[in-house]
């Protein structure tokens, strides 16, 4: 099996051409005019991947936007051949005048991937639970007990549990991790703030800052940076 690039080579490789590393995954859009034309960006992105695409290619086609996600089918990071089949990608949509970029639309958000993080006590008590419920699946090649939980579709956020020392009735036990690029972190810390927010800890960013609503719920903005060894 191909070996996973480090967070910050992944980052690197595809960073000019207008993709992002995000959790695992390359993520970019490119923005369109109807839905017919996200149809067709769609089939030449296919095309430029090749015998790759069903391996490695997402895709989330709207009138204005066709999002573009690349990862290997086994979770666990990105690959040399991603970051390939990126920077093909960005070169087939360039020769007929579009452009891949982490903000296509301008009234849309950047690219970004969200997960649900729940704090228990017990993980493997109460994992089976959130795996029934949500219909879930464990990550390809990872049954452990205390391990990830996805969407066998793709379509939802991962749910992954964080050991706790001790109980919290006090405060939330399942919050948000919102993973933005790493560029896009600081303007979303600030309107996130501004909204009304509150900053619990900035101690491990730019790996993650801790906010809380104006009740206390928490939520994380993650990056990627700060994480390899």
């Amino acid at each position: 099996m191909e070996r996973f690039l480090s967070r910050t080579a992944a980052s690197a490789a595809v960073g000019e051409q207008g993709w992002r590393y995000l959790i695992g995954t390359l993520r970019t859009s490119v923005a369109v005019g109807s839905l017919a034309e996200a149809t067709a960006v769609a089939a030449r992105v296919v095309e430029a991947c090749g015998a790759d695409a069903d391996e490695h290619l997402r895709l989330d086609l709207r009138p204005k936007l066709v999002s573009l996600i690349l990862r290997p089918q086994a979770f666990g990071g990105v690959t040399i051949r991603d970051t390939e089949l990126a920077r093909s990608i960005t070169a087939a949509l360039r020769a007929v005048g579009l452009e891949t970029t982490p903000g296509a639309d301008p009234a849309v958000r950047p690219v970004q991937e969200w997960e649900v993080a729940i704090d228990a006590l017990d993980i493997g008590a109460v994992r089976p639970f959130w795996k029934a419920v949500l219909g879930y699946t464990d990550e390809p090649g990872k049954h452990g007990a205390e391990d990830r939980l996805v969407d066998p579709l793709r379509q939802g956020p991962a749910v992954w549990f964080q050991r706790m020392s001790e109980p919290r009735p006090q405060r939330n036990c399942v919050h948000f991790d919102i993973c933005v690029p790493h560029d896009e972190a600081p303007g979303r810390l600030a309107a996130a703030l501004a909204a009304g927010g509150r900053l619990v800890s900035e101690e491990r960013a730019p790996s993650f800052w801790v906010l809380a609503d104006y009740e206390g719920n928490e939520v994380c903005i993650t990056t990627w940076q700060g994480r390899d060894p």
